[in-house]
């Protein structure tokens, strides 16, 4: 699939960025081109440490910010595929800082499908994240924009052999700033806060997100939003899990945080479909034909009303699975 490829992840020196970068090493080795974007120049030293050039010849660290188009129309010279991991991603962050998240999320966004479509890319997939599905903060509405954008991309191609899409999925287990790095170092403190003991999450590894977007990038007809089939957690088994002898200490919800997360919304329904392993968010106004595709992918479509949210999942993890989950992704030496 990637084998002869240029590819080009922005944002690639974070979490996602450097597993997808093991996965792509490992399974193509024949590829021609991995173009690592980040505007962290600190991150790209220590990146490379693990991927030095000498070994991995095909690799480019590219200092850039997607924030700057004409950076990007550098940097996307000859690339088949992109990534867009790049975000601004920190909700209370985002709220104390607005327009530095909007400039990031909805602006980079739009500077990295005008490039592509000037550097003639053929595939491009976007990260989403289940904030973007009703969002009640900033960082969620600023990426359900950027959903929007790279959507609509498809309708602007013209005659380009080019193809937008979109992953979204919840919580990346072990990831920069998720929650279980943050129990495993307060646990050292003896107390654990909770903003809200009624809080629940979806839940995935790196391994599983990286994998969704490889499934876009061979699958994907443009326009779609692929969803996958995930369990849901409470935040006080997360904690229990780790830390069963800790206090838990309810603090509050931050600013801009749910209760819970949706990523298909009741109004998304009429527009989704069950493909097996994923459920596929299809645009209103399609650039392919409804019927042929879902034929092609043996989709169902849900049932009207439908929604997917963390809180009323049918899968669930347990405190003895999340355990088993913080040893296999987040700490190999957690006991």
């Amino acid at each position: 699939m990637l084998n002869g490829k240029s590819v080009l992840i922005t944002g690639g020196t974070g979490s996602f960025g450097r597993m997808f970068t093991k996965l792509i090493f490992n399974r193509f080795p024949q590829i021609k081109r991995l173009v690592i974007l980040s505007r962290d120049e600190q991150k790209h030293y220590q990146m490379a440490m693990d991927f030095p050039e000498i070994k991995y010849p095909a690799i480019r660290y590219f200092v850039g910010d997607v924030r700057e188009e004409s950076r990007l129309v550098s940097a996307f010279e000859g690339i088949d595929v992109i990534i867009h991991a790049a975000a601004m991603k920190h909700v209370h962050i985002a709220e104390y800082n607005p327009m530095e998240c909007v400039k990031t999320n909805i602006l980079g966004a739009e500077n990295v499908i005008n490039a592509a479509l000037k550097c003639g890319v053929k595939k491009v997939v976007a990260l989403s994240t289940d904030k973007a599905a009703a969002p009640i903060n900033l960082y969620g509405a600023t990426k359900l924009a950027s959903d929007k954008l790279f959507i609509a991309a498809n309708n602007i191609r013209g005659k380009r052999d080019v193809t937008f899409s979109v992953v979204r999925y919840g919580n990346v287990m072990g990831s920069n700033g998720s929650v279980m790095p943050f129990f495993l170092k307060k646990r050292k403190e003896g107390v654990i806060p909770i903003t809200d003991k009624r809080m629940t999450r979806f839940n995935i590894s790196l391994e599983d997100g990286c994998e969704m977007v490889f499934f876009a990038i061979e699958n994907a007809w443009g326009g779609e939003i692929f969803v996958p089939k995930i369990p849901s957690y409470k935040v006080v088994d997360v904690a229990t899990a780790i830390a069963p002898n800790c206090i838990q200490k309810e603090i509050g919800i931050r600013p801009g945080e749910k209760l819970h997360e949706e990523m298909i919304t009741s109004s998304d329904s009429y527009n989704t479909y069950d493909i097996g392993k994923y459920y596929v968010i299809l645009p209103q106004q399609p650039i392919f034909d409804i019927n042929t595709y879902t034929n092609y992918f043996n989709a169902k479509i849900v049932e009207p009303g439908f929604s997917y949210d963390s809180a009323t999942n049918d899968r669930w993890e347990t405190v003895e699975s999340l355990r088993s989950l913080v040893k296999k992704f987040v700490d190999p030496e957690f006991q």
